[in-house]
């Protein structure tokens, strides 16, 4: 083979593996964006739940599903971008916990930043100025803000938490360790055994 034909094979070959990454990469962020998209859907469908249930008694009892699912895609979107963005990964913590809490308020934060330029987005495409747009929103009062503002950090919290365990563990331990068949009986073999040896 010349040393022509043999640059091109060699060419082909890291084009194929570049192409593989690229689609491995993809196949990746996909699933990612699936599991937080359904992760908020669910959190959002069961606060919306809640309210309609309090509400229930004054009249109200539709549950708007497709605001709940629109919204979970848009943030489940944003979590992406603050993923890429590497946002928290600059923090210096003394230990997993600080930093996961840390990260949350910091992805919480973004949330907020992308959620306004996107309705800023909007209302220009709409031919409304900034003014405009922020005049016609409809503001929740301070009591409304706070409350939105803990159940939003309360839903991030257990997600940031999660992805956080599971990239320190390792890829796939915290996974065998939820779905491991052995993993409870293991447990319990080892708290019989302490009791065994602390009897004798």
């Amino acid at each position: 083979m010349s040393y022509c034909q043999s640059g091109l094979a060699n060419g082909g070959e890291l084009n194929m593996a570049d192409r593989q990454q690229r689609k491995q990469r993809v196949e990746k962020e996909l699933h990612e964006y699936a599991i937080a998209s359904a992760y908020l859907f669910f959190c959002f469908t069961a606060i919306l739940f809640y309210k309609s249930a309090v509400l229930g008694a004054a009249g109200f009892s539709a549950v708007p599903l497709g605001f709940a699912a629109a919204k979970a895609l848009i943030l489940g979107k944003f979590l992406l971008i603050g993923e890429a963005a590497g946002v928290g990964t600059r923090l210096e913590s003394r230990n997993l916990l600080q930093y996961t809490l840390r990260k949350t308020v910091l992805l919480f934060l973004l949330l907020i930043a992308l959620t306004v330029v996107e309705e800023m987005l909007v209302g220009w495409y709409h031919g409304r100025s900034v003014a405009d747009t922020i005049e016609e929103h409809q503001w929740p009062s301070a009591m409304e803000i706070i409350a939105n503002s803990l159940l939003m950090l309360l839903v991030l919290l257990p997600y940031v938490a999660v992805k956080e365990l599971s990239r320190a563990l390792g890829p796939g331990v915290l996974r065998r360790l939820w779905l491991s068949p052995s993993a409870r009986p293991a447990a319990g073999k080892s708290q019989e055994k302490k009791r065994e040896d602390a009897r004798s």
